[in-house]
């Protein structure tokens, strides 16, 4: 079986044969073939691999986005496989927070907003509070009270970051997190982004074309034509 640490009932991420096929015969593709991984709490894990690869599908699946075909997810010891669909929207709130290659912030919404929403729809204490020390956190202290289109892209970044750990998640996905910022920005933004999901005590899994960005992680899961390919420590 591919995939370490063994299994256990505290591993936040357990795949088992997890499969995924798209669309209706004769046009049904088939995406994901049989994955199987364990993810320990507090690893970085890079999901390494080409464009079509099958790595953001994988994403898409672990986080109760895509409903698998086939097999189990459990994900902090819920089987995510069984949850309807508001159920899983109910499951991720606290368990898992996301970093998207284009940001996706409220357009309409500060930053300070932004990063409250997720405490509010959670029903969390003092959200705005919380929201402007992850903020502040992030290095945006006098930034909270701009409107995305006001910020940079490295800013806009750094507010999805407050926003996606401001809950303390277990898990932290990042999907391609530089893909749409310059060399020097996007190498900024990964510092921040190591060092806030250690902080904040987070499970993190990078989902990238880049060996280099993924060399950072403490493991290595490489993905080819849906499959898991490789599977290693970072050297």
């Amino acid at each position: 079986m591919t995939g370490f640490p063994s299994p256990s009932d505290s591993a936040p991420i357990q795949a088992r044969n997890v499969r995924l096929a798209l669309g209706r015969p004769p046009a049904r593709v088939e995406i994901l073939h049989g994955i199987d991984l364990t993810v320990a709490t507090g690893e970085t894990v890079a999901l390494l691999g080409a464009s079509g690869s099958g790595k953001s599908s994988l994403m898409a699946v672990l986080a109760g986005l895509e409903r698998p075909t086939g097999g189990e997810v459990r994900v902090t010891g819920l089987d995510f496989t069984t949850l309807d669909e508001d159920a899983l929207a109910v499951a991720r709130r606290g368990r898992i927070g996301i970093v998207l290659q284009a940001f996706h912030l409220l357009p309409t919404m500060t930053a300070l907003e932004n990063v409250a929403v997720p405490l509010e729809l959670a029903g969390a204490p003092d959200p705005f509070e919380r929201a402007q020390a992850e903020l502040a956190a992030v290095g945006l202290a006098a930034r909270v009270d701009h409107y995305p289109a006001q910020l940079s892209g490295g800013e806009q970044q750094r507010v999805a970051i407050a926003r996606a750990l401001v809950g303390r998640p277990a898990l932290l996905f990042a999907d391609e997190p530089t893909g749409n910022l310059d060399t020097a920005t996007g190498a900024a933004i990964m510092d921040l982004l190591f060092a806030r999901a250690v902080e904040a005590g987070t499970t993190m899994l990078v989902i990238t074309h880049d060996p280099a960005l993924a060399a950072r992680c403490t493991r290595v899961v490489e993905l080819a034509d849906g499959r898991i390919v490789a599977d290693r420590r970072a050297a």
